[in-house]
């Protein structure tokens, strides 16, 4: 890997760790439209018994080399990178200029769902019903109301391990789930502190839920190939409605810094949107911002290698 791969794939982590942070984002879909996928799952699923046997033989080149030590690194970097900063930036715009951020990061999803759409090789009975169940389950995630949970050791690890579920599948936010739980900003705010009590427990379940599940995606991806595009093609397809750009919010959340939050918001038309808040839908920016994330997709899908974000190695 030279040294311009090596920065595109850091680019790559920030994109993916800023899009994590956003409630109705995923990462995924970032790793999915950039070309990363199937390499990011093969890297995952190589956390076994062989790398076992190796970390104990104290084979540690080989060991990295199996790992794809140099990818996970540059690429998690990034993540974490953006996490920590970057992604305060996409929360400050969120607050401020929330119809132009939605409607770029619609761009982004629409066009990457007719990328994997064109990937399905066989569209039988069964793969329509397959994208149709995957469009209304990513509404029914989008459209559900928050819960509250205890804030106890098991709870925090369960959140850990479905919010890092979510975040590799494309379509389904890892936030956005933790934002159902009632755990997204408990979660934030030990971010912000460091709390390593609360982000251990955490990270334990991500780890967990990480392996089996990527495992599990994998196997789908290599045997029932054209069925699992078209549920993800349907996860994709359904998440458009949390990104809809014009909003009512109905509950608020308090902020990490004390400021309130939408929590619960129902989509509405432009127009309607202006009668009920008497602001302007900002209609030409949205426009330009939906456009900016369509073509930087469909740049971005031509340049990426045939099929090798779609199928791990």
């Amino acid at each position: 890997m030279d040294k311009p791969q090596k920065i595109q794939l850091f680019l790559k982590g920030l994109a993916m760790g800023a899009a994590d942070v956003v409630p109705g984002v995923s990462g995924g879909t970032i790793a999915f439209i950039t070309g990363i996928y199937g390499r990011l799952l093969s890297a995952i699923n190589r956390f076994d018994l062989q790398a076992l046997k190796l970390l104990k033989s104290a084979k540690f080149s080989e060991l990295w080399r199996y790992l794809d030590g140099t990818f996970l690194l540059i690429l998690g970097s990034g993540i974490l990178i953006s996490i920590l900063s970057l992604a305060k930036a996409v929360t400050w715009t969120l607050i401020h200029y929330p119809e132009p951020l939605w409607s770029f990061f619609a761009g982004l999803i629409l066009a990457s769902s007719w990328f994997v759409l064109n990937e399905v090789e066989r569209w039988r009975f069964i793969e329509r019903l397959l994208m149709l169940l995957g469009i209304l389950l990513a509404y029914l995630v989008s459209a559900a109301v928050p819960v509250e949970l205890d804030k106890n050791q098991w709870m925090i690890f369960l959140s850990g391990a479905f919010a890092i579920c979510a975040m590799i599948l494309p379509g389904v936010s890892g936030s956005f789930i933790l934002l159902l739980l009632g755990m997204y900003s408990y979660i934030l705010e030990a971010v912000h502190q460091f709390n390593l009590s609360i982000l251990s427990i955490f990270a334990a379940g991500c780890v967990v839920g990480l392996m089996s599940f990527s495992k599990f995606l994998s196997h789908m991806l290599d045997k029932y190939t054209s069925q699992t595009l078209a549920i993800l093609t349907g996860f994709l397809i359904g998440a458009l409605y949390k990104v809809w750009p014009w909003k009512m919010t109905i509950v608020y959340r308090l902020g990490s810094d004390g400021t309130q939050m939408p929590l619960v918001q129902t989509n509405v038309m432009p127009g309607v949107y202006t009668d009920l808040t008497g602001l302007s839908p900002q209609l030409g920016l949205c426009l330009v911002a939906f456009i900016a994330g369509f073509i930087l997709v469909t740049l971005i899908a031509r340049n990426a290698p045939d099929n090798s974000q779609l199928h791990a190695q």
